[in-house]
């Protein structure tokens, strides 16, 4: 978190670094003949360019199908004037490869496309100042994610190629002192939570400097909940500086309950000047897993959720905000709790979101579908090395993450495999020794040997399975489940993916009916070993591909998810909301048979510990209603529950309305912050005899 943006041009003092927005108002063009460089667009806009702005891909629209290089250019004024000035780019995502300019000189190069990266740009500066970013999505079996060479050596990775500056682009402007960045880490100890940060100072004077680096956290009330100050001696160039504080009665962070707090740091000098400060979110939690099962704060919980890509229509990767809150909106009404949530790093406002609203999180790498001998390449090592360092620097505060996963579907079954993650296990350990370690396999289902599995290595299992289509029919899927219970005994594990994409029938329509069958069949599957602490379906939206499409086509959408590539909900998304319910609610009207009702019964009862998903329910509230048939509201009222842990009955009353045609009872379970958790509807009809119970979809 950074000070506010400034004026271009203006003089002032910095006391904290300041970021500068350049989202705007740039120049692009594509290099098909790659003569960029030697036409010299490093130093003037090429010719024919387009205004566009940021976040931007050119894979939508005229250069759809483009590979290959094409250029970005911007011009802006020196940002302001201050003694010492430090000045950074930075990028929050540029697919795939990059190669950067500032005023002719190359200031860096990046090649990976969803981690944020940034240059010192201070000696370049001048007064007018020309950007030139050039960007490459070509890939080769080198690159991640790259060519699936497990399979085909000529195969595309199972997503798009979408080229550009995907994600935002700013400056830093900094003082003499700056803080680069945070990581905190907290644990809970006899109720009190103990918090270190270590605090990245960048020194850029050439002398050591005696300085004071303070921490205050800020309460869910923005109250100070605590303050710790430390003297340290800072050397030119990158140093941490580790300070603790305690914190008593901490509110922890959980799945209804995402309680977030604030770390400010400051650094100051010897004569009281402040020279930087910065601030991040973080939560309190504490995650176990202990006998193969997975707790939270201390309970046991089995989560389930929807993963999903970054990719719509009309943006492809370089997704908006509006778009990410709108599909996260729905995804937490679709109850998701865990997600992996896709192959690459996320964007940083769904970390954001996930923090918010008590999402557990898995983020990966993409590293997908790859060879022993992509896996024992030092270059492709250094590079997963170097994503995963990036993912981790960026995200790593964030509570909603409890474990990261350093490939999907490779040859993790193979002897070069199984150093490739126990050689990113350990420097995952080395960076982030506080969260858990694992990977998603294809392979489990049909694996026979635990010797034979990079899986012995990993914290708990990730197994993608898809008994119904890949992996075989689906009377399989029990034998393969208690097999792998019996082969990894004292391992969690957690259904990574499952689901079916749409090249197993003959039609989208016929698709998703199978889609529904498996969905209902395969979770109480799932459910029945206590030992699965977690499922994940395969996917929320239909997504741009170059494979696992019908037969002929080159690309296209992937018809895998509960709703289509515009959003448009498909039966499988009822199925998969009903039955992820983390409660059931049945209600019925009362002495129907002898004219208009005037009461109700309502029965609420939470999922146990055998139910996917299951977590306990802490200060939900039930609310309902009674309309008539012009949608007048007649009668309302609720109940709050502080610890929802068996079935509630609760009965309610109404007038006696003998002219009405028609009631509507509504019943909704809400969380804490008041979404819908789970919910019903029960009609009655004067023309009908009874009662007419008709189960409402919540929209």
């Amino acid at each position: 978190m950074l000070g506010a943006t400034v004026v271009l041009g203006a003089s002032v003092h910095l006391s904290a670094t300041t970021r500068v927005d350049l989202d705007r108002d740039w120049l692009f063009r594509t290099d098909p003949n790659q003569v960029g460089e030697i036409s010299n667009w490093q130093n003037h806009a090429p010719p024919d360019a387009i205004s566009i702005n940021i976040p931007h891909t050119w894979n939508i629209g005229r250069h759809d199908g483009y590979l290959g290089k094409a250029w970005y250019c911007k011009t802006f004024a020196l940002p302001l004037q201050s003694p010492n000035l430090h000045v950074k780019v930075h990028f929050g995502a540029t697919f795939y490869a990059a190669r950067i300019w500032l005023n002719g000189v190359q200031i860096g190069t990046h090649e990976g496309g969803y981690s944020a990266y940034s240059f010192d740009i201070t000696r370049q500066l001048q007064s007018s100042n020309y950007l030139a970013v050039e960007v490459d999505n070509r890939i080769d079996a080198t690159t991640i994610p790259g060519l699936a060479q497990r399979g085909d050596p000529k195969a595309w990775y199972d997503w798009w190629d979408y080229g550009g500056i995907v994600r935002d682009v700013w400056l830093t402007l900094a003082g003499p002192v700056e803080v680069d960045r945070q990581q905190i880490r907290s644990q809970i100890e006899a109720g009190e939570a103990v918090i270190e940060d270590q605090i990245i100072l960048e020194n850029h004077l050439t002398e050591k400097q005696q300085l004071s680096v303070s921490l205050t956290v800020f309460g869910l009330d923005h109250e100070t909940s605590a303050h710790e100050t430390r003297t340290a001696t800072v050397d030119p160039g990158v140093t941490s500086v580790v300070v603790s504080t305690h914190l008593r009665n901490p509110q922890v962070w959980g799945i209804d309950h995402p309680n977030l707090y604030r770390m400010q740091a400051q650094v100051i000098d010897l004569h009281g000047q402040l020279l930087d400060q910065n601030a991040d979110t973080f939560g309190i939690r504490s995650i176990e897993i202990r006998d193969r099962h997975l707790l939270l704060n201390g309970e046991r919980v089995r989560l389930t959720g929807v993963a999903r890509h970054e990719d719509s229509v009309s943006e492809g990767l370089a997704e908006t905000t509006g778009t990410m809150r709108y599909d996260y909106d729905d995804l937490k009404s679709l109850q998701v709790a865990l997600t992996r949530p896709v192959h690459y790093p996320q964007n940083p406002f769904i970390l954001d979101y996930a923090d918010r609203h008590g999402i557990l999180l898995i983020p990966e790498i993409p590293v997908w579908q790859f060879s022993e001998a992509q896996l024992k390449n030092p270059q492709v090592i250094a590079l997963a090395k170097q994503q995963m360092r990036e993912m981790i620097e960026e995200s790593g505060n964030h509570p909603s993450i409890f474990a990261w996963s350093v490939c999907n579907e490779s040859a993790t079954g193979t002897p070069g495999g199984v150093a490739y993650f126990q050689t990113m296990r350990d420097y995952i350990r080395q960076i982030d020794p506080t969260r858990f370690v694992t990977y998603a396999d294809d392979k489990l289902p049909t694996l026979q040997r635990a010797a034979d599995s990079a899986a012995n290595d990993a914290d708990f299992l990730m197994m993608n399975q898809y008994f119904g289509s890949w992996h075989g029919p689906e009377s399989q899927l029990a034998e393969s489940l208690d097999r792998i219970g019996r082969m990894f005994p004292g391992k969690m594990v957690i259904i990574s993916e499952f689901g079916l994409a749409g090249i197993f029938a003959k039609n989208p329509e016929d698709a998703d009916s199978m889609r529904i069958k498996i969905i209902r069949e395969q979770m109480p599957e799932l459910a029945r070993r206590d030992w699965i602490a977690g499922a994940i379906l395969w996917c929320y939206q239909d997504y741009k591909s170059r494979r696992t499409l019908r037969p002929g086509w080159e690309e296209g959408y992937v018809e895998h998810g509960l709703v289509n590539e515009y959003r448009q909900r498909k039966p499988s998304y009822y199925a998969w909301k009903e039955l992820n319910a983390p409660a059931k609610i049945n209600a019925h009207w009362d002495g129907a048979s002898a004219g208009t009702p005037s009461r109700f019964t309502l029965t609420i009862t939470p999922n146990s510990i055998e139910n996917l998903p299951y977590y306990p329910l802490h200060d939900y509230r039930l609310v309902w209603e009674v309309s008539d048939d012009s949608g007048e509201l007649l009668a309302s009222g609720g109940k709050q529950f502080s610890d929802l842990k068996a079935a509630e009955v609760i009965s309610g009353n109404i007038e006696q309305l003998s002219n009405a045609k028609k009631l509507k009872l509504h019943v909704m379970l809400l969380r804490p912050e008041s979404t819908v958790a789970a919910e019903t509807s029960v009609d009655w009809r004067a023309s009908e005899v009874g009662r007419v119970t008709k189960p409402s979809d919540g929209n």
